[in-house]
């Protein structure tokens, strides 16, 4: 009797494998939904604005800075080569825009000539960033 109780304990493991894979399909879930924050790569002082609205999808952003540089994906870049990295990222996201987030001391013909390249890039879509004032 005694051989019979000590057979009976060694098989009442717990199988751990089921477990396992359910945390790991939760894990995927949560990395696939999960919503990353975009940065387009420097810091800038936004102009306040009272009719100023909140976007929530992902979007394109293009910071402009005080003195005159242009970055994208935390990259300097030319003005040049705005809509070329536009229609490369609308492409991989076709339902975002663009949002431009100029410094409130930024050449207004610059920010005018970002928006003209994201026109021509394919993206109707262009707004400007600003800081929302209450």
């Amino acid at each position: 009797m005694r051989r019979r109780v000590s057979r009976e304990q060694d098989d009442s493991e717990v199988n751990m494998t089921p477990m396992l894979d359910v945390v790991f399909i939760m894990l995927i879930f949560f990395i696939v939904t999960a919503s990353f924050v975009k940065e387009a790569g420097i810091d800038v002082n936004r102009p306040d604005a009272a009719t100023a609205v909140r976007k929530e999808r992902g979007n394109i952003l293009i910071a402009i800075s005080d003195t005159g540089q242009i970055w994208i994906d935390k990259r300097q870049i030319d003005i040049r080569a705005v809509r070329a990295n536009i229609e490369r990222l609308h492409a991989e996201n076709p339902l975002g825009a663009v949002v431009i987030q100029a410094d409130e001391e930024s050449k207004n013909g610059l920010l005018v000539r970002v928006m003209d390249a994201a026109r021509l890039a394919g993206v109707s879509e262009v707004s400007i960033a600003a800081e929302i004032s209450e």
